[in-house]
């Protein structure tokens, strides 16, 4: 599932594509909405609220859309050929003049009132990348539950929306504990939901989720996708294992000598 900078990326297209011009053509190939005349609206914005797309239109619609793990957006000039995949796995068209957007193999298509956007992302913590940024509410969520592992509160976009797996991976490695440790356990809680802050700030205009600041292939994680190579602090082997219960269990991975915390046994 994308990271919250990889969909505020997507958003920023869209909007450039998009905001301010009259839909010439639209299509929701969904069930609920096929029949939805959109074109003729003017699009007004696109934003990302953590991992979900927010295209509002004039009269006050909002088309809500979320990637998850295949989905994704692209924008083609006129006459441009589509290469996003078959016309079958299209969920949704938005043509304009100047070119269209479409969205393939999106697993969520909603057209909502813009009013009633808070049924589909108000549940939602604080958006690291967002205007309601708030680090001490932030803080206050993912300490509700303080028996919970870090990596599963930092997943849960309820208490603060935009981190995926790469960033929980990597967060737990700059706090010195293993992604088992209890929330509660965690020192300077504060100070880590800054540094999530700093590093999708840091990400959301470039690819590849750096999180070491050194962007060769390779050097780019400290811990993340690293199962077997040196730890790049320390040069201990970095491990790996799954976190949670399948289907929804994850791959996490951790340094035994720079991370502290449960963790397994017989993983790696």
């Amino acid at each position: 599932m994308p990271e919250g900078d990889s969909v505020y990326r997507v958003a920023a297209r869209l909007h450039d594509a998009l905001a301010g011009q009259l839909l010439t053509s639209a299509e929701l190939r969904v069930p609920a909405y096929a029949t939805a005349a959109l074109a003729g609206r003017r699009v007004l914005e696109v934003r990302p609220r953590g991992k979900h797309l927010l295209t509002r239109l004039e009269g006050g619609l909002t088309l809500h859309t979320h990637l998850r793990m295949d989905g994704r957006w692209e924008v083609y000039r006129p006459g441009e050929r589509w290469s996003g995949g078959p016309a079958w796995q299209i969920r949704a068209l938005l043509g304009t003049e100047h070119g269209t957007a479409v969205g393939y193999r999106l697993p969520v298509v909603e057209l909502l009132r813009t009013a009633d956007e808070g049924r589909a992302v108000g549940h939602l913590g604080p958006d690291l990348l967002g205007s309601d940024w708030d680090p001490v509410e932030a803080v206050r969520r993912l300490l509700a539950r303080p028996a919970r592992p870090l990596a599963e509160a930092l997943l849960d976009q309820r208490n603060l929306a935009g981190i995926g797996n790469v960033y929980a991976n990597e967060l737990c490695f700059v706090a010195g504990v293993t992604p088992w440790t209890e929330i509660g356990e965690v020192p300077h809680p504060d100070r880590l939901v800054e540094r999530a802050r700093q590093m999708l700030e840091a990400n959301k205009l470039r690819p590849g989720h750096i999180t070491t600041g050194d962007t060769r292939p390779g050097y780019r994680h400290w811990v993340y996708g690293r199962a077997g190579r040196p730890c790049p602090r320390c040069v201990t082997p970095v491990l790996t294992g799954r976190q949670g219960e399948a289907p929804r269990d994850r791959a996490v991975f951790w340094c035994p000598y720079c991370q502290r915390g449960p963790a397994p046994v017989g993983r790696g």
